[in-house]
């Protein structure tokens, strides 16, 4: 007898090391979506599987999104990964036509345009449709399903989802900060104090809070007394997607840039009046040089292009697969890469570090970063030593690096894994576990 009771207790204690934490995830924004935005929740879910964790992602089924990259490959991605997946409807699509199919041709365009300015008024978020489509998708989740809930915003609106399902589930809750919600330097519209309220009181019940930068972090912390509530983890990059791309022949000097524009901060500028500069010079590389821009921004790219005189330097590739963004980041010389071109700035723009910042980073790529001085996103490309920052009016600055990297630096460089998903899942990792302890010792 006494050598069973002997076997239960180490099988007891066995089992209960063995079992895995749950968590449920809710992403907006989530593979087979092509957006910079899904790559961060896609890589939290990937890496904390291998660390032991169940995950359940709850995201928009991949029919309703516009543009999407491989539907099928990205199914079998997460089969492999043993990503578990809930697939939501959405209403109110036409709120965010460019992204989600909807009815937006004729009459379709005029009504939604009447809804979309009703929205903006009221300062709701365009995703706002999505709230109760999740909410319905998870009512067959139970309290014995899930030990913590993550949720990732924007849209923001999934905080206040993460909230009621914490309250049926009586489970916590921990906010990812992709962006910061009522300080977004990007938002010139007046936040209302309603909005500042429900931040605030999401964030007063919350578990814990992540967010990608150190100043914003520091903000948000003083904005909220948050305390030791708030931890930073960066966006990163995975070396093993980055491991087998192959690097795109351009046969020139190629800057390349990927992703969208926020004028009148995030604006292409001084990229074409540097381009202007080199086309100027006859000698050397600097005669090949050529911009390469991916993404739905080619509008603005063709106006300043036009406007410096560098159109025939200038190469428009559209919206292209993942892949191919990529492929052309693994040839270029130098990966132009913008968070604001003014010198001054608040808290919350010296802490934009937007994800397109670490696929050069772990593509080995030198980077030509356009921040203000001192910001989160300068000091990591120091830090890293894969390229310089420069201040938007800086031209000179500017045409001298790409001289100097076309004239003479082909090689590629080695980022540090500090940036790598692995490493900064493991964070994400102790902290979603000492939620789940603190919430059993009570």
């Amino acid at each position: 007898m006494q050598g069973s009771k002997e076997f239960n207790s180490k099988h007891s204690t066995r089992v209960a090391v063995e079992r895995r934490p749950k968590l449920l995830f809710l992403a907006w924004c989530f593979p087979p979506a092509r957006s910079i935005a899904a790559v961060r929740p896609w890589n939290i879910a990937k890496f904390l599987v291998r660390l032991g964790w169940e995950v359940t992602v709850v995201t928009p089924e991949p029919s309703l999104w516009r543009t999407v990259e491989d539907p099928q490959e990205v199914m079998a991605d997460l089969e492999r990964e043993e990503v578990r997946y809930i697939s939501t409807g959405h209403g109110w699509r036409c709120l965010s036509p460019n992204l989600l199919r909807s009815w937006n041709r004729g009459l379709g365009w005029i009504i939604g345009g009447l809804c979309r300015r009703v929205a903006r008024y009221l300062g709701l978020e365009n995703e706002i449709g999505w709230v109760r489509a999740a909410e319905k998708a998870c009512s067959t989740v139970t309290a014995e399903d899930v030990d913590v809930i993550l949720a990732t915003g924007s849209p923001f609106f999934a905080f206040t989802l993460a909230k009621h399902l914490s309250n049926r589930l009586t489970r916590p809750y921990v906010l990812d900060y992709r962006d910061s919600w009522t300080e977004n330097p990007h938002v010139a519209a007046p936040v209302s104090a309603a909005l500042i309220r429900q931040e605030a009181m999401l964030l007063a019940r919350c578990a814990a809070v992540t967010i990608v930068s150190r100043s914003c972090g520091s903000a948000m912390a003083q904005r909220f007394d948050l305390g030791p509530k708030i931890n930073v983890i960066t966006n990163g990059y995975d070396p093993e997607e980055l491991a087998d791309v192959e690097p795109y022949n351009f046969c020139h000097f190629a800057i390349v840039y990927t992703g969208s524009f926020y004028p009148p901060k995030r604006v292409i500028t001084p990229v074409m009046a540097a381009l202007k500069r080199l086309k100027e010079t006859v000698h050397g590389y600097n005669a090949e040089s050529y911009f390469h821009y991916y993404g739905d921004g080619e509008a603005h790219v063709r106006e300043e292009a036009d406007r410096f005189g560098v159109m025939d330097r200038v190469v428009l590739h559209g919206i292209v697969s993942r892949t191919e963004a990529l492929s052309a980041i693994r040839g270029a010389g130098v990966a132009a890469v913008i968070t604001s071109i003014f010198d001054d700035a608040s808290p919350e723009d010296k802490g934009i570090v937007t994800g397109k910042l670490f696929e050069p980073l772990g593509l080995g790529t030198r980077i030509l970063l356009i921040a203000q001085p001192g910001s989160d996103a300068a000091e990591i490309v120091e830090e890293t030593g894969m390229g310089r920052s420069f201040v938007g009016t800086d031209i000179e600055g500017i045409v001298g690096f790409l001289s100097n990297i076309a004239r003479t630096d082909n090689k590629r460089s080695n980022c540090t894994d500090k940036y790598s998903w692995p490493v900064l899942a493991a964070k994400f990792n102790q902290i979603l576990r000492e939620v789940i302890a603190v919430r059993e010792t009570l």
